[in-house]
């Protein structure tokens, strides 16, 4: 068994998924959830993420297998959802929303903020393109910086301040918007 370790691939793998994890714009989120529910366990919604993320990476395509739908029509429908994703953080209006959770270590942490549609799309598409080994990587680097993020929420915020999360989420919206016509660009041939 080789393994095919590739900077680039693990860097663009990991700046993708950072796009779309937007766990720096999702602080004011963290913020509010912690303020609401109390302590949010960061180790474990940091675990259940990797979890997630790792399972989708290796069974996900199987699971779509089972349902009858390709890797490409997923990745048009998942352009469509990092379209809309990326809509919402450069305007700054919510397109979907949620019941305020109970509790927030795994639901809404873990999944959908962490490892949410997005990010499962985004997995699949980079599957499709980079090796496994590479993704597997830019995962862990993604959830140590969450992790990180977890922790710190609130220093972060007070560091930053309400217009630099914006500013930070706007640009990464802008990646995002690239990133979801790009994916588009790539599979809506493969469909016809």
């Amino acid at each position: 068994m080789t393994f095919n370790f590739d900077f680039r691939e693990i860097v663009t793998s990991g700046m993708i998924l950072f796009a779309v994890i937007d766990i720096i714009g999702s602080i004011p989120i963290i913020i509010g959830l912690r303020n609401k529910v109390g302590h949010i366990q960061s180790e474990k919604a940091s675990i259940v993420a990797t979890l997630i993320m790792i399972a989708f990476l290796f069974i996900g395509e199987e699971i779509l297998n089972l349902i009858g739908i390709d890797v490409n029509s997923f990745a048009v429908a998942g352009s469509f959802i990092l379209f809309f994703l990326a809509i919402e953080m450069i305007l700054g209006i919510s397109l979907y929303k949620d019941d305020a959770p109970e509790s927030a270590s795994i639901v809404p942490i873990a999944f959908p903020l962490i490892a949410g549609a997005g990010t499962m799309t985004s997995l699949l598409s980079l599957r499709a393109e980079f090796h496994v080994e590479n993704i597997i990587i830019a995962i862990f680097i993604n959830i140590i910086f969450v992790y990180i993020v977890l922790k710190s929420s609130k220093r972060i915020e007070h560091i930053l301040g309400s217009n630099g999360i914006n500013v930070i989420r706007k640009v990464f919206g802008v990646i995002l918007l690239a990133i979801a016509v790009k994916l588009f660009a790539a599979n809506i041939n493969q469909l016809f």
